[in-house]
């Protein structure tokens, strides 16, 4: 196996459009390498299944990143962005992830998801209504993005004539284009973002009402509460891991189909889009690329690879959710394909909380897309589709056309 170090390199529009090939290379070279990600940063990258599966589980693996000797991790943090990363429940171990946990799935229940779901069909019709007459949309800009920043608000109980602040702040703190953001705009967005957060809290304790943010302020385990910190830090929680991501997986999904006719004919031959299809569009290019980062807290060993203490450790969920070993022919969409544990969304005590919400949006969103807008096809070559680069996958863009005013079968 090689020492040098391989590069990731995001800057190549090539790479970020197909970064499989060389993803394919890394896992056959071994399951363990050294690359170099964005900032000149080194790690060593897990590439196979049943080692990522085992090292997300590992205790000697931290998730805070105070944990890593490589101290440009936080340096390049904005200073608020770095207060609610030292606080939010992502990037904490036990016992201070598991008290966090248990707080937010006292809020955070399956019972408030699943009764989620006549909204967000009402919020996913409107947003088609308005882009069906057209015959033409992206597909990103006019639906993958406006869903789940609306639903985040509402479901934190954000009031509307707030909204469209929330979603600018929003956008300033999380998104990221084919260019660098500006630091500054990125921090002055964190600042107006947190006062805001700050005041809604006082609201919200004044006058609770049945959202998610009053459920988090009133959960409580044993006389214990979340801190006014840990509070802030569990709304840029949603907006960084739950925002983004679901636009890729929506977008993404969407792209996969349009790339992959055949299957969109199998989906469009069932009034209700099998949830497995969803599950299909995780694994096979799922919204976070390569993987999920860890840091040692001591020499590790993994698949026989020395690990020094400090070290970034990246278990490559997109890299891993192809290992031929796991499953068969991993690099065909298939979305029939049954047997699916994928990693897109983490495992072990860290498994990602908002998964059910996630898969509900874009079971929705999908499906009555693929209802609504029939003769849907990319308005663009394939190759034209410019996808976001970093550590996030999905198209910046996704232009499409469909026969306008067509079959309008609302959910």
């Amino acid at each position: 196996m090689s020492e040098r170090p391989v590069l990731l390199p995001y800057a190549d529009p090539a790479f970020v459009a197909d970064p499989f090939s060389l993803y394919r290379r890394l896992r056959e070279d071994g399951p363990v390498r050294r690359v170099v990600i964005a900032g000149g940063l080194d790690a060593w990258i897990v590439t196979r299944y049943e080692d990522g599966l085992e090292a997300l589980s590992d205790p000697r693996l931290s998730s805070d990143v105070r944990d890593a000797s490589d101290t440009r991790l936080l340096a390049q943090l904005p200073d608020t962005e770095r207060e609610s990363m030292l606080s939010n429940m992502l990037r904490s171990d036990p016992p201070d992830h598991t008290r966090l946990r248990r707080l937010v799935s006292k809020a955070f229940t399956a019972r408030r998801v699943a009764e989620m779901r006549p909204r967000i069909q009402f919020l996913t019709d409107q947003l088609l209504d308005k882009v069906v007459p057209a015959g033409r949309a992206d597909l990103v800009a006019d639906f993958a993005l406006p869903l789940p920043v609306t639903v985040i608000s509402e479901l934190l109980g954000v009031p509307v004539d707030d909204r469209h602040d929330f979603q600018r702040w929003t956008d300033r703190m999380i998104m990221r284009g084919a260019e660098p953001p500006d630091p500054a705009v990125v921090n002055e967005a964190w600042q107006h973002m947190r006062a805001y957060v700050t005041e809604l809290i006082r609201a919200k304790r004044a006058h609770p009402g049945d959202d998610l943010l009053s459920g988090l302020i009133t959960a409580r385990d044993e006389e214990q509460r979340l801190t006014e910190d840990e509070l802030i830090a569990m709304v840029f929680l949603l907006l960084a891991a739950g925002y983004i991501t679901t636009v890729n997986l929506i977008a993404g999904g969407i792209a996969m189909l349009l790339a992959h006719p055949g299957q969109l004919d199998l989906l469009r031959a069932d009034p209700e889009l099998p949830a497995g299809a969803i599950e299909e569009f995780l694994r096979y290019d799922g919204p976070v690329s390569p993987g999920i980062a860890r840091f040692a807290r001591e020499d590790v060993e993994i698949a026989g690879v020395a690990i020094p203490r400090g070290a970034t450790v990246l278990i490559a969920s997109a890299i891993a959710d192809r290992d031929p070993a796991r499953f068969p022919d991993p690099d065909r969409l298939d979305v029939t394909r049954q047997d699916n544990a994928h990693l897109a969304f983490g495992h072990g005590i860290h498994y990602c909380l908002g998964a059910p919400l996630a898969r509900l949006e874009g079971h929705i969103a999908i499906g009555t897309a693929l209802r609504r807008l029939p003769g849907l096809a990319l308005a663009v070559a394939p190759d034209e589709i410019r996808w976001r680069p970093g550590g996030l996958r999905g198209p910046l863009s996704l232009p499409v056309t469909f026969t306008p005013g067509g079959r309008d079968a609302k959910g």
